[in-house]
């Protein structure tokens, strides 16, 4: 006799019910996420030097009551030792607890001077008493270092710990410390040790190969992109050839462009450190003559910015008589009266954009400038 339907999911639930008590608890908590009762917290750091995005995964372990006997004992180990458990390779500490310690670099960096290419890293550290061997491996997988293999290794390099800090840190942690604008100091603290190492970045190469890589997509069709490009290249005096076409897409109608004052200094720019004088002459003469006064006010801060205070001032001068002294012409010739050195001529200037000042953020500048001025000091 057929089994009805109600019967039938009767008997369905009872078998996956029967079958769920037949898998193993240790089968079952591999579907859930469930946390590690605190002993060793899952963490992750990161930071973003220039364009490069630098990140560290690690299981933090703590004191828990250790403290002198982490540095040189079996939960921190110096050198190379056996960790036993069916893994007979003499292996460095793992820089933390669990799963091995990664970090990944988004483009290519040097670690205490030496070339590490972009990728992801398992780290590893061969502790000694007053020094340490740092260990990018490219087995990101393994448990700990119980599998390590030293022909995986990508760079080795040394550094110094530094010891006794005045306050011990219960677990284990990351930290980046920001030297300039291409270079970081990223340490391991724990305890009382503090180990650390050097990370810098070739800060122009990165940064012009990751203005390329955006370009060569979809923002490769966006004219302010284009022109965050160009204008990029002609301050830092790089791949110049490519910033030109760049530069001429800005203003191109089938992308949506249009020739305003900015696209046009900025090609005018490039033409001249691509020795094309008499065209950058042209086309700069032609935008000065259709320029507002903010636009002139602008270019003639650029000109400032690359130290070319006589052409400054003659902008400067030109935005004055071409626009009858209307905002911001009066604090232009302030400024180009201070980069000539001129402090008097640059004080009555400065007063004079005092009263134009249309807001309090300006007026407080001007205010500080002509209390700089008055001592006699350029700005």
């Amino acid at each position: 006799m057929p089994l009805n339907i109600r019967h039938t999911g009767f008997f369905c639930s009872a078998v996956l019910f029967l079958s769920l008590l037949l898998i193993p608890e240790t089968a079952l908590a591999q579907l859930l996420r469930l946390p590690d009762g605190g002993v060793n917290q899952k963490c992750m750091a990161g930071r973003r030097l220039g364009v490069t995005d630098i990140e560290v995964r690690w299981n933090a372990p703590a004191v828990r009551g250790r403290e002198g006997k982490i540095w040189g004992t079996e939960v921190a180990w110096y050198g190379f030792t056996p960790l036993g458990f069916g893994s007979y390779t003499p292996s460095p500490w793992r820089a933390g607890a669990n799963e091995c310690t990664t970090i990944s670099f988004s483009t290519d960096v040097t670690i205490q001077g030496k070339i590490l290419k972009a990728g992801k890293y398992a780290f590893f550290i061969a502790l000694e008493a007053d020094s340490c061997l740092l260990i990018f491996n490219k087995n990101v997988d393994e448990w700990g270092s119980y599998f390590y293999k030293a022909e995986l290794d990508v760079l080795r390099v040394s550094t110094r710990q530094q010891k006794d800090l005045a306050k011990s840190r219960d677990r284990l942690e990351f930290k980046f410390l920001e030297v300039d604008d291409h270079t970081l100091e990223l340490a391991l603290e724990w305890e009382k040790w503090r180990i650390p190492f050097t990370v810098q970045v070739n800060l122009l190469n990165t940064t012009l190969h990751s203005i390329q890589s955006q370009l060569s997509g979809a923002m490769g069709f966006d004219p302010p992109s284009l022109q965050a490009g160009a204008a990029w290249c002609l301050r830092n005096n790089v791949n110049l050839d490519q910033a030109l076409v760049w530069i001429q897409s800005t203003t191109d109608p089938n992308l949506g462009g249009i020739d305003h004052f900015n696209a046009s200094s900025i090609k005018a720019g490039i033409l001249a450190k691509l020795g094309r004088a008499e065209e950058s002459k042209i086309i700069m003469d032609a935008a000065v003559a259709k320029a507002n006064a903010r636009e002139l006010h602008g270019y003639g801060r650029q000109l400032l910015g690359e130290k070319k205070h006589e052409e400054a001032m003659k902008v400067f001068q030109t935005n004055f008589d071409k626009h009858q002294g209307e905002w911001p012409t009066h604090v232009g010739l302030m400024r180009g009266f201070s980069a000539l050195g001129k402090i008097e001529k640059a004080l009555d200037h400065a007063r004079k954009a005092l009263e134009q000042a249309p807001n309090e953020e300006n007026r407080k500048i001007l205010q500080d400038a002509i209390l700089k001025l008055e001592n006699g000091l350029a700005l």
